[in-house]
């Protein structure tokens, strides 16, 4: 009986501790401020934006470079038309 008693302790222990890493009452706190609640999310969008446009460049730019690679090779149907697609980006970008 003793033992399970002790067990049963140190089980409640490392759960007690579990809960306050979770910082329950500064989140609850984070919460019922609303002002800088929607100031994080508001920061977060414009961030999570700004990182989906950037990818999306480096993204466009990397497969514009890969087009221009095999355009340059002289692939027989292939290259005509990713020429074409290169030529459509570029007048774009100016």
């Amino acid at each position: 009986m003793k033992e399970w008693t002790v067990w049963m302790a140190n089980k409640l222990d490392e759960h007690i501790m579990q809960l306050e890493r979770l910082r329950l009452p500064e989140y609850i706190r984070y919460l019922e401020d609303r002002k800088r609640f929607y100031r994080m999310q508001l920061v977060g969008g414009i961030v999570r934006g700004l990182g989906t446009a950037i990818g999306f460049t480096i993204l466009g730019a990397v497969l514009v470079w890969l087009l221009q690679g095999l355009a340059q090779r002289n692939l027989p149907v292939i290259g005509d038309f990713l020429a074409e697609i290169v030529a459509l980006v570029q007048r774009r970008l100016e």
